[in-house]
């Protein structure tokens, strides 16, 4: 009988680690949270969260993502840092905008023009071995000097999460469509678009860096162009390096697309990453016109590792 029980026990303590290494999706009102056993693995908020106490409340935004978390769960992303309170961990909008003339800025918050938020869940997706959600996001103008709220873009945003080879896939979507009766009209500019990043509060100079499928960092990777870029840092807890990589999908518009990277002076060494479709040409989404761009992450507990990531792509964009 001990000798059974001996042979059973490594069995079911088997079976239960599996099962609670199982994926799973939580809504509640407020959040939508990817779950990966104990591992919460990205956090999307519906709510719209207020920055640190004392910050000009005009900064409080919903329909971004933070926390996103390595499969040892190191946090890789950062929110509301001081010298950029509208960065939220993974975010998007467009920047430098004309409608009608005026000038509109989804992206920085503190002009009073425009935002980006939440309007509803659209779908959920939940299986043992992924899962996702679509919501719909409002991108608002304020038109006119009675600023007029008005819905310029409605964008389908979708995430589907897995783990694949020890690191978590993320795939990351937008399909935006000018329901409004405006052009928008999208002038070159350096940063804006469709996906933004800020790393943690620790990662910097000292601590980590950017590296590019063409071996680019941050000494040299700005406006360059690629079809993947890492950044990666030490976890503040373990120390133990992780990173987070966005492949660009081949279909995108202006692939592979120029990249806005910081450079070592900028913010104190902080990491900020922005695929920018209108860096080098303008561009425009007119009445009735759709954009869709997607793009896939790949969160490791490593640093980078070149190969790999190539290999990665490939089975995205090249199946």
């Amino acid at each position: 009988m001990l000798k059974f029980l001996h042979l059973l026990v490594p069995l079911i303590l088997s079976a239960l680690s599996s099962q609670a290494q199982v994926f799973r999706l939580v809504e509640t009102e407020t959040t939508l949270t990817v779950e990966h056993g104990s591992n919460k693995v990205l956090t999307y908020h519906k709510a719209e969260v207020a920055p640190p106490e004392g910050v000009d409340p005009i900064f409080t935004r919903s329909g971004f993502i933070h926390p996103v978390k390595s499969p040892n769960g190191a946090t890789v992303t950062g929110i509301h840092p001081d010298d950029h309170y509208h960065h939220l961990g993974l975010w998007h909008a467009w920047v430098k905008c004309k409608i009608d003339g005026q000038d509109v800025d989804f992206w920085n918050l503190k002009t009073g023009t425009g935002r980006v938020k939440y309007a509803k869940t659209r779908a959920t997706s939940s299986k043992d071995t992924e899962v996702g959600f679509v919501v719909e996001q409002d991108h608002v103008a304020y038109l006119g000097e009675a600023k007029t709220p008005t819905t310029i873009l409605r964008e389908q945003f979708s995430i589907l999460v897995r783990l694949v080879d020890a690191a978590y896939e993320i795939d990351y979507a937008t399909r935006q469509v000018n329901i409004s009766k405006h052009d928008l009209e999208l002038p070159a500019y350096r940063y804006g678009g469709p996906i933004a990043y800020r790393g943690p509060a620790n990662w910097n100079n000292e601590t980590g860096d950017y590296l590019t499928a063409l071996g680019k960092t941050r000494m040299d990777g700005h406006t360059t162009r690629s079809h993947w870029c890492a950044m990666w840092g030490a976890d503040e807890t373990t120390g133990k390096d992780a990173s987070i990589t966005i492949l660009c999908h081949r279909n995108n518009r202006d692939f592979p697309q120029r990249m806005r990277i910081w450079p070592p002076k900028s913010n104190n060494g902080a990491i900020f990453f922005n695929y920018v479709p209108i860096q080098e040409t303008g561009w425009a989404i007119k009445s009735g016109d759709s954009s869709t761009m997607r793009y896939r992450l790949v969160v490791e507990d490593q640093k980078p590792d070149k190969e790999g990531l190539n290999a990665r792509w490939n089975r995205y964009c090249r199946p």
